[in-house]
Parts: structure tokens; C-alpha cells; sequence
């Protein structure tokens, strides 16, 4: 066979190419059976039929169909892409992903402005429906309870820069602002270190009543877990304690505390929990919350008692309580703290952290929506409730084949590759002391009887020794 080079090759390429003579590959194994979990349940209808609205009757040419949109922001979780124009270039280079999404090798995969426009397009209750349907499949495999579920927040990055920040009675701007107060004490022409210097001397220099972004209104000014500053989003989950799936997920202001939010993750919780199992006979209501102590207080406690909610929630050490400003919350809070010191309360709070710490990993961090290319609630809230169908969808799928993920299945053949070297090292062994074994027998057979007997006698001390 010659060698083929391509040093100064010119090809003319063929004005037609046959759809036979085009590329195949090999079907990822991973998408193949999603895509069979879809069609079982007529998912590309279903959410045609939703986004039906949107769309014009006969005017126009044919836009991109939901069931691929919706295909393609879920390939963004699953390849942990976490921009639009990443996700249609992935969409593009992989001829897998290619046949997941049903897209011939002689169409173009959509764009990242038409994934946009559509996104803009498709409002959030649509999106929310998605997500229902997918929380719809998890009762039915048995994998959404909702009895008991843990409520906790995480930060994301917002598209947005601290630099761009402007005063809110002014307008001016964050340069424009510490250049006044250089001038008003009295620095005639500031430098950039003079600048630097006087704002690292001064008190409260970022208060969200005082400062807001241009760009994105939504973002307010919080310090992240690994203490810098940054203009940021607040997603709070609410989980299944027993199952691990993501119940409902709420988008907030960064500078809100735990104890406002908890109320409308709480509410949302158990409409998706009632949603979800609108098609059982028996639904299971939300009976218990489990969270940490940012979300424990007084009014928390009673509003939580006053719903019929048993809460497990840590209370932090606050020392003695005088009760006689708020008396209703005095047995609340105590019934509270009797159940998280209970051999259950504190089994509870364990898997808190454990469920919830999880769903945060796989959406944000593997999943790519730690930091957001998006901008306002609205936007945002729309992709992370396909990011969480997508959890919600890798556990059906899990049960289905033992992966949740694509990425799982390249370490279950790692693993497998693994064992399997580990056999034949173990084969390779016992064919060599089997080939020792044959050469000691025919030695001592050919050796006469007093120097078999000695090598005999020192074969049983190399055993003795060495087996």
C-alpha cells in the first residue's frame, strides 16, 4: 500500500455526494436508549404540542423543532457545554450527538442565535412543563416520592462585571464615583494608585441599594465561597431526600437570605410534587423539610408548623431564648429541635448534604452553569430547569442501563478494561508456576533416588518459604 501525503494536494472536490457515500459512525450507546426513553413517551409531540402558540399556522419557512431545541439544551448539561454557541458547535462536530438530535449529515445543526431566539421565544411556564414531564417519568420508575425533601442555595457567577457597576441615584460610574471622593478630600488630580488606595481604606464600598449593573438588573453584588466578589445569581433546590431527584428549583436575588426564599421553594416544592403525580391514584404530599441552620428562625418555624410541615431544620446556637416577645414560636422551635436531635433527625440532616451537594455538582460545576452566559431570572431559569431535566432524566436512566451520564459510561469501560488486565495478570501467573511444576517433575524423575530425595527436601523449604 502507498503512503498518501498531503504536501502540496489540491483536491477537487465533487459537485455531488451521494447520501450512501456520506460518514457513519457508530451510535453513542448512551443517547440511543435516551432517545428510546423519549420516543416510548411521545416526548417530540408532546412538547410540539406545547410549544404550539409560538409558532406561526402557515406563514413563514419551517424554524428549528422543539424537540431538537429542547434536545440540544440538554446535550449542553450532558457534555457539560455551558454556552449556546458551544452547545451548536458540539451539536456540529459530533456525528453521535448528530443522530441524538435527528439531524442528517446533509442539514445544518441549528445556530446559537436560533437557539437563542427560540429560548426568548418559548416563555418559562413551557420550559417548567418540560420539566414536569421528566419529573412525570420519575414516578412512574418510582424514582420521586416527595415526602421528604432538603432545601439549600448555591451562588453562579452572573454575565455580568463588577467594573460595569453604576450608582443608582447618579448613574456614575464606579471609577467616576471614588474620582469624587478623592477630589472631596482633597487629592487635586488622582492617580490609579491614589484611586486603589482610598477604596481599599473605605467602609462599605458595594451596597446593592446603592450600586446596580446596567447589564443585568437581576445580579446583586455578593461575596462567592471562595471570598471574592462578583455580581451573582442565587439558585435554591429543593431535593428528594429519598431518591435524590430534583423536586423544583427557584432563582433569586444573591443578597436575599435563606429565610425569605425558603418560603417560594417551599410553595414550589409542593406544586411540582402534586404536579408530578397528577396520573396516581394515591398521591404522596410533601410531609417533611430538611435544611441547614441559615434557614432556621422563628417566623420559619411557625410558618412551616402553621402548613402542616414537619421541619428538620439545624438550629444555630442563639444561648438562652426569651420567649415572652414571640410566645407562638416557642413550641415550634422546641418540637424542631427535639426531632434534628433524634437518631432520624440526624440521619436526615447527613443525607442532607450529601443529596443536595450532588444535585449542585452535576448542574453547575460538571454541568457548566456555574457561571452564566445568560442574563435576568427569566432567562436563566429557563436553562437550569432543562439542566435539571437532564438530572432528573440521568437517573431514570441509571436504572435503566447503571449510567447517568455519557461521561459514566467512558469509566465503566475503564473499569472493565481494568478488570480485565487484572485477569490475565492473574492467568499469566498460574500458567508460569504451572510451567514450574512440570520441569520440577521431570527433573526429579530423571535424577537418581538420593538426589531426588535432596531435591525433595528443597523444594519443601522454598515452599515453606516462599508460597
Amino acid at each position: 500500500m502507498a503512503m498518501g501525503t498531503r504536501r502540496k494536494r489540491r483536491r477537487q472536490h465533487d459537485l455531488w455526494v451521494a447520501a450512501s457515500d456520506l460518514p457513519t459512525t457508530a451510535a453513542h450507546p448512551f443517547y440511543e436508549r435516551l432517545n428510546a426513553l423519549l420516543d416510548e413517551h411521545d416526548f417530540d409531540a408532546f412538547v410540539e404540542g406545547l410549544c404550539q402558540p409560538y409558532y406561526a399556522a402557515t406563514m413563514g419557512r419551517s424554524s428549528v423543532a422543539p424537540g431538537i431545541y429542547f434536545r440540544l439544551l440538554l446535550v449542553g448539561y450532558f457534555e457539560g457545554v455551558d454556552s449556546e454557541r458551544g452547545i451548536a458547535w458540539r451539536g456540529a462536530d459530533s456525528l453521535a450527538i448528530r443522530r441524538f438530535l435527528r439531524i442528517a449529515l446533509d442539514e445544518g445543526v441549528p445556530d446559537h442565535s436560533t437557539i437563542s431566539r427560540t429560548r426568548r421565544l418559548i416563555d418559562l411556564e413551557t420550559h417548567r412543563a418540560v420539566f414536569t414531564w421528566v419529573q412525570q417519568r420519575l414516578v412512574a420508575a418510582g424514582l420521586l416520592k416527595g415526602k421528604t425533601i432538603a432545601i439549600d442555595a448555591t451562588t453562579l457567577e452572573a454575565n455580568a462585571a463588577m467594573r460595569s457597576i453604576v450608582r443608582r441615584d447618579t448613574g456614575d460610574s464606579y471609577q467616576a464615583y471614588l474620582t469624587q471622593l478623592a477630589t472631596a478630600s482633597g487629592i487635586k488630580t488622582p492617580t490609579r494608585e491614589a484611586l486603589a488606595r482610598l477604596d481599599r481604606k473605605r467602609k462599605k464600598k458595594t451596597s446593592n441599594k446603592d450600586w446596580t449593573s446596567p447589564a443585568d438588573p437581576d445580579a446583586k453584588v455578593t461575596k462567592m465561597k471562595d471570598g471574592r466578589t462578583h455580581l451573582a445569581h442565587k439558585a435554591e433546590h429543593a431535593v428528594d431526600l429519598e431518591t435524590g431527584a430534583i423536586i423544583a428549583i427557584t432563582l433569586q436575588g444573591a443578597d436575599e437570605g435563606d429565610t425569605t426564599t425558603m418560603v417560594e421553594t417551599a410553595i414550589a416544592a409542593a406544586e411540582q410534587v402534586e404536579d408530578a403525580q397528577a396520573d396516581v391514584k394515591a398521591p404522596q404530599p410533601l410531609e417533611e423539610i430538611i435544611a441547614d441552620k441559615g434557614y432556621h428562625s422563628n417566623q420559619s418555624m411557625v410558618d412551616l408548623e402553621a402548613v402542616g410541615i414537619r421541619s428538620y431544620v439545624s438550629e444555630p446556637d442563639r444561648g438562652r431564648r426569651d420567649w415572652s416577645k414571640e410566645p407562638e414560636a416557642e413550641a415550634p422551635v422546641h418540637r424542631n429541635r427535639r426531632r434534628i436531635r433524634g437518631p432520624r433527625g440526624r440521619r436526615l440532616l447527613r443525607q442532607r448534604g450529601e443529596r443536595i451537594e450532588r444535585s449542585f455538582a452535576h448542574l453547575y460545576d460538571t454541568g457548566g452553569m456555574r457561571r452564566t452566559h445568560l442574563r435576568g431570572h427569566t432567562n436563566i431559569l429557563k436553562r437550569v430547569l432543562i439542566q435539571a431535566g437532564g438530572f432528573n432524566l440521568g437517573l431514570v436512566m441509571r436504572q435503566l442501563i447503571g449510567i447517568g451520564t455519557p461521561r459514566g459510561l467512558q469509566g465503566r469501560v475503564a473499569a472493565v478494561v481494568a478488570v480485565l488486565w487484572e485477569i490475565m495478570d492473574v492467568l499469566d501467573r498460574l500458567i508460569a508456576i504451572s510451567s514450574s511444576h512440570r520441569v520440577f517433575t521431570a527433573v526429579r524423575g530423571w535424577l537418581p533416588s538420593r538426589t531426588t530425595s535432596a531435591v525433595n527436601s528443597s523444594a519443601e523449604a522454598t515452599c515453606t518459604t516462599g508460597c
